[in-house]
């Protein structure tokens, strides 16, 4: 485990996570209509990543999410890269966030870089990530394929983020993935409701699978509607001590086929106060997905220093295993 991971969980008692890089980086222009969506710039503009880093950090964040979520080795060699050059991308994702949190080391803050490796479904550029429908892949190739991923994200990472898993079948993979991982992860998942995955499968049956796994230092849901992120951390709660994480998008359905959201996102403020609502019933990390951007986080951080102004009786506190992974002890 990272010490930076551990850390930064003494430091705040509400860790605030980034928001959504790709809307980001569209709102600045960026045409990210390509299968490896985000990711695109690391090949094309790195330094446009870097900016947004920058930009969440500045705003309050206490973490860079990687510009990696939709990029996979298959999915960069069909670019024409060769394997060492596909695995070179995803490095340069984790330096590039390395590179952002290092330019404001000088204020003492701690803050911590989170590899993004998104659901398999991801990958698909299909919306298979908010229905779980991968089509004829086995358990085993769905292991490897998170594992290889993993194994070079690590390297210079604090933690691997495991984020919009919809099925529990993807879950039981990622867990058997984290098989001789050195760094710590968490997994984020996506839903249909507060107690239901994307696939239709129960969030707590998915809960219990994540509380045995070794080496989960948390666990959440992201990308969902936020409406229903306090139901599903009661569900979560229920399950372990491991800290919980929110970070759910803007609050519109995405049509898979179209691949877009319909409709308008909530307003920063108005997501600051389902946040609030978060943050009381549990959760030690908030932050932002799809179809957010600087706004929400700034929400965030003035949440976050107002319940630091409060803190006597916040639910949250009782939480007290930030940054210590599960055990496969019994």
């Amino acid at each position: 485990m990272t010490d930076a991971w551990r850390r930064l969980g003494e430091q705040t008692s509400l860790v605030v996570l980034d928001g959504g890089l790709a809307s980001e980086l569209a709102r600045r222009g960026h045409d990210l209509d390509d299968p490896l969506w985000s990711a695109r710039l690391l090949l094309d503009d790195p330094d446009a990543i870097v900016r947004v880093h920058l930009d969440f950090f500045r705003a309050g964040a206490d973490v860079a999410t990687t510009a990696s979520y939709q990029a996979s080795l298959g999915g960069l060699r069909a670019r024409g890269l060769s394997e060492s050059a596909a695995a070179q991308v995803l490095r340069t994702a984790v330096r590039l966030a390395a590179r952002a949190r290092d330019r404001l080391a000088a204020d003492g803050r701690v803050r911590v870089v989170a590899a993004s490796a998104g659901s398999y479904g991801a990958t698909l550029a299909n919306g298979a990530e908010y229905t779980g429908d991968f089509g004829p892949i086995t358990h085993a190739e769905l292991a490897a394929f998170h594992r290889e991923r993993a194994q070079i994200l690590e390297d210079g990472a604090d933690v691997i983020a495991f984020e919009t898993i919809p099925s529990l079948r993807e879950i039981e993979a990622i867990v058997d993935a984290m098989a001789g991982l050195a760094t710590p992860a968490w997994v984020s998942m996506t839903l249909r409701d507060a107690r239901t995955l994307a696939s239709g499968e129960p969030l707590a049956r998915a809960a219990e699978v994540l509380a045995a796994a070794p080496g989960i230092v948390a666990v959440g849901v992201n990308c969902c509607a936020p409406w229903h992120v306090e139901g599903a951390l009661a569900v979560l709660g229920r399950a372990s001590a491991t800290p919980r994480l929110a970070y759910p998008n803007g609050g519109e359905p995405y049509d898979g086929r179209a691949r877009r959201f319909v409709g308008a996102p909530l307003r920063a403020d108005a997501f600051a106060d389902l946040a609030r609502r978060c943050a009381l019933a549990g959760a030690r990390g908030l932050g932002a997905c799809c179809r957010t951007g600087i706004g929400h986080i700034v929400a965030l951080d003035r949440l976050r220093r107002a319940l630091d102004r409060d803190r006597a009786g916040v639910a949250y506190t009782r939480v007290d295993r930030w940054g210590s992974p599960n055990s496969s002890s019994p």
